[in-house]
């Protein structure tokens, strides 16, 4: 302990030696280190999905396909302009033209910020023409412009149907008479749906009188449960493909189908969904 005091007023002497600014740091007391604070992790924005230009696609070729280069006052062709301020205008033919049914777009392709979105241009005699359109979007896929004219194209080509998921046939019974008369119910409008659905489902039914009469030509089922001739267990679920024939009151017929779930629960037969896309469903079988 004295040692330790001798040599630390050694050291002070030796600073007063050495100047007044090594006696200032001798005698500066030692201070701990302060670990450095660990900084924190900046949030980042989640990215934004890229919007899809089909919708802009679909309304400047509409505009572009009724458009003309001699009249570049009328109201597509200021339109079309609008949307694509430099691209060329087409000039029909002076004959009676044929009118423009519709345009949907079919597909649309992404290369980084520039789509190529492909349209099927319908006319009133139906013949289908089919243009391609880039559009380029800014970084936030919010804004849209026209690259270029459209160029007219070969249509996708038609796929091959997949086998059918529905092989096994319904007999006649409690299942395939539920499905039934609740498709009856469902498009006639006569009557309420609610009475064949399960609890927790929902379904918004169709205009009254959309139909006069529907007739089922066909029950097909995925499940081999439903081919059972008694109603199975509660929770039981088995999907269903109905064919019918649905008939207008002018005499129209309307070869309809549609794809739906039905649960057992005390012992009979509900519609927990429709899987056609008909309506609103939501909920299930409970």
């Amino acid at each position: 302990m004295h040692r330790n005091v001798r040599i630390g007023r050694a050291g002070v002497w030796a600073a007063v030696a050495s100047g007044p600014v090594a006696l200032a740091i001798a005698l500066m007391p030692t201070s701990a280190a302060v670990p450095a604070a660990a900084s924190k992790p900046v949030p980042q924005a989640a990215a934004q999905p890229a919007q899809d230009p089909s919708g802009y696609a679909e309304l400047f070729v509409s505009s572009w396909l009724r458009s003309n280069a001699r009249d570049e006052q009328s109201a597509q062709s200021r339109r079309a302009r609008v949307l694509a301020p430099d691209v060329a205008l087409p000039e029909p033919a002076a004959a009676v033209q044929l009118r423009l049914e519709g345009v949907w777009a079919v597909r649309s392709v992404q290369h980084g910020r520039a789509w190529v979105v492909t349209v099927a241009a319908q006319y009133a005699n139906a013949d289908v023409r089919y243009l391609a359109v880039e559009i380029n979007s800014t970084a936030g896929g919010g804004t849209f412009t026209v690259a270029g004219t459209p160029a007219v194209v070969a249509g996708p080509a038609a796929g091959t149907a997949s086998g059918s998921h529905f092989r096994v046939s319904v007999p006649s019974g409690p299942l395939a008479s539920t499905a039934a008369e609740f498709l009856r119910t469902y498009l006639t409008g006569a009557g309420e749906v609610e009475r064949y659905l399960a609890p927790g489902t929902s379904l918004r039914g169709l205009e009254t009188g959309a139909f006069t009469f529907v007739e089922v030509e066909e029950v097909m089922a995925a499940d081999q449960a439903a081919a059972a001739a008694k109603v199975p267990s509660d929770r039981t679920r088995v999907r269903l493909e109905v064919s019918v024939t649905a008939r207008t009151e002018d005499g129209g017929r309307w070869p309809l189908r549609y794809a739906m779930t039905l649960a057992v629960r005390d012992g009979r037969w509900e519609i927990a969904s429709m899987d056609s896309g008909a309506g609103s469903t939501t909920g299930g079988a409970r």
